[in-house]
């Protein structure tokens, strides 16, 4: 089959196929090798015992291996992963074709070597706290909280960390920081990277500038229309994006480096994102310390692939009276087929190098997603993500557009603070949210970037409501 994705395309759907048998892959058309997947590489029947302690996985030859997912454990579950084979239970991986092997075992090997590296470490710190402006504010929105409230006045208390306020308006900063440190240790020339709302590619840029590396930012033409940035086009959205600027770098492997601001591809690409995001929530424990005595009660974040998510989620996997919660995007609605909603929706199968919840139909092929936040439009999910939903450590939930447009326009009305359309269908889960909790439950929600590149799109969309209105 003659294809163009650099990075293939496999899916099965395990509960087809018995435990002892080796599945049939469907091959999708934007791949460019033979997608069967070898049985050294794959654990293809699972299951979640729902007491909420193991999960068991069948392995090719029938054989049970389990894992423990007490709350507590999970963290050794997820450092396991980090720094051997990338595999969050069935999830995650390495599946690359040969060519990419070695360069991705060299980057694991060096981003093994920098997290162990005091003077790395320090000089990461120093970049995060003068360049990117950290620590960002864990921010009580009075107003919005008194929103909240019932008839009685009872209500939880509303935190936003202000991601926003990071040096170029999203936490996209965190990591592009950090990788062009490592792309330069490792002694790359350039650096490559995808953006769908253009954050991650202004964060890649910018910190480039600041290392006196070059890049070379990719692009959807259809995101281009919705967010307007000085970038090199491609046909398509984030997704395909992504698979250009794979291709890219495939094409020089010994000078470029490849900076993924997603936390999805393969290892270690998902586990460096996670890691180099955690900032996030490391931050919101201590602020949460300092300003009430303890930690959040539920922490919510909006889910397109998982950055934001699991940079403030990471935190608190382990403490099993924190809820986490991530909200997808729901775009027109669940029924209607064009939405985001990979981890409600979606089934297993791998994209772009990982195993993962995808968006597939029953061939296998991918389902284009849709979303308002052009941020959250992306097919798959993190395989960290995918891992704590299969074992009940995260919940998710689902908000349409609209609904985000609505929490959009309240924000900037009640705090005067511009999210981005991608945090606002967090903000928009309130709710539904605010009314099932007690009252004086600390709620901490992750506003993960600055709104004023969705300006146009939200009045657009007003426009547009007012014009069927009349």
């Amino acid at each position: 089959m003659s294809c163009t994705n650099i990075i293939g395309s496999t899916s099965f759907h395990p509960a087809k196929y018995p435990p002892f048998c080796k599945p049939k892959f469907s091959t999708r058309v934007n791949c460019d090798w033979p997608t069967q997947i070898s049985k050294d590489k794959a654990s293809v029947i699972c299951s979640v015992l729902k007491n909420g302690y193991t999960w068991t996985c069948n392995d090719h030859f029938g054989q049970k291996s389990h894992h423990p997912t007490r709350r507590s454990d999970i963290p050794r579950v997820l450092d396991e992963a980090l720094f051997t084979t990338g595999k969050y239970g069935r999830f995650g991986g390495m599946f690359v074709p040969e060519t990419l092997v070695d360069p991705l075992n060299k980057l694991v090997a060096e981003f093994n070597l920098i997290m162990h590296d005091p003077e790395f470490q320090a000089e990461l710190g120093i970049a995060l706290r003068d360049y990117v402006g950290r620590e960002t504010p864990l921010y009580f929105a009075q107003r919005l909280t008194d929103y909240y409230k019932n008839s009685k006045g009872e209500g939880p208390e509303i935190y936003l960390k202000r991601e926003d306020l990071n040096h170029g308006g999203a936490h996209k900063i965190n990591n592009a920081i950090a990788q062009v440190m490592l792309a330069k240790r490792m002694g790359r020339k350039t650096v490559v990277a995808a953006t769908g709302a253009g954050q991650h590619g202004v964060a890649t840029a910018a910190a480039c500038a600041k290392l006196s590396m070059e890049c070379t930012i990719f692009m959807g033409d259809v995101d281009m229309e919705r967010q307007s940035s000085n970038v090199k086009p491609v046909k398509g959205t984030f997704k395909d994006a992504t698979s250009e600027s794979i291709r890219n770098w495939v094409g020089d492997l010994d000078s470029s480096y490849y900076l993924t601001g997603t936390a999805v591809g393969p290892h270690p690409c998902p586990s460096m994102v996670r890691e180099f995001q955690s900032v996030i929530g490391k931050e919101t424990r201590k602020q949460a310390m300092e300003k009430w005595g303890g930690k959040p009660d539920v922490v919510v974040a909006c889910v397109g692939t998982g950055s934001n998510a699991m940079g403030i989620f990471h935190e608190f996997v382990r403490d099993e009276d924190v809820r986490l919660i991530g909200v997808e995007a729901g775009g027109h609605g669940i029924d209607s087929g064009k939405h985001s909603a990979t981890l409600d929706t979606g089934e297993i199968g791998v994209y772009h190098g990982a195993m993962s919840y995808l968006l597939q139909d029953d061939q296998g092929q991918i389902i284009g997603p849709h979303s308002i936040g052009v941020g959250l439009e992306y097919p798959g999910v993190s395989p960290e993500l995918s891992f704590l939903k299969e074992i009940e450590c995260a919940e998710f939930y689902t908000v349409t557009d609209e609904e985000a447009i609505d929490a959009y326009a309240l924000l900037c009305r009640l705090e005067g603070i511009f999210p981005a359309l991608e945090a606002a269908h967090a903000l928009a889960y309130l709710e539904k949210l605010c009314p099932t909790l007690a009252s004086g439950t600390k709620v901490v929600v992750n506003c993960s970037g600055r709104g004023d590149k969705d300006a146009e799109t939200v009045f657009k969309y007003r426009q547009k409501q007012m014009a069927q209105h009349f």
